[in-house]
């Protein structure tokens, strides 16, 4: 599907965003940090637009953290309140296996992790039960839907993995979390909301 078939068909998302949502980007109790993660989940709501059709969540994956940090963040675009929770990179975005995201790709056959925002698209059963597709919306990661990257539970992404070796395992390039968290994914970051990737000390 092109992005102006998903702006088309999704045009009523615009109704949402008539009366602009505003986020408690200053509530007290947020570090410095997560203001910052506020503030980008504020930036690329906005700049998406039309296309959502759910603006009340969005989810922030920051891959300038290792994998071993809670580095997933949803932002609760009313309150301002962000939880934040593992999430693992492509294993061709870091060949070497050290826990750190060394480079993006939008390649197919790249298994790497690519940057950008993502529409979240629908449930489906897959290799890893319940998961998220998911579809890209700008040039980095515009093969997102061809390469299968969805967000999805696996064993190689829970706390046990960091506890052992200091790191999570590595996905295809998808958004691999730990399973007692993706139900959150389900109930929170259901079709039509927002995903945005990139190393946010750069963004």
């Amino acid at each position: 599907m092109s992005r102006r078939a998903l702006l088309g068909g999704l045009a009523l998302g615009g109704v949402a965003l008539a009366t602009p949502l505003r986020v408690a980007a200053q509530a007290s109790g947020l570090t410095e940090y997560e203001r910052r993660v506020v503030g980008i989940a504020m930036r690329e709501r906005d700049r998406v637009g039309a296309i959502l059709a759910r603006p009340d969540v969005v989810a922030i994956a920051d891959f300038s953290k290792p994998s071993h940090d809670a580095r997933l963040h949803f932002v609760d675009m009313v309150g301002g309140a962000v939880r934040s929770h593992l999430v693992a990179h492509g294993r061709g975005s870091d060949p070497a296996h050290v826990g750190w995201l060394k480079q993006f790709s939008n390649s197919i056959g790249s298994y790497a992790t690519s940057r950008g925002a993502y529409l979240t698209a629908g449930q489906y059963e897959g290799k890893y039960g319940a998961s998220m597709r998911l579809r890209g919306l700008d040039l980095d990661n515009s093969n997102a839907f061809d390469r299968a990257i969805v967000m999805h539970p696996a064993w190689y992404a829970a706390p046990d993995m960091v506890a052992k070796f200091g790191k999570l395992g590595r996905s295809e390039g998808c958004f691999a979390m730990a399973p007692e968290d993706f139900s959150l994914v389900l109930n929170h970051l259901g079709a039509g909301r927002l995903l945005y990737a990139d190393r946010i000390s750069e963004a």
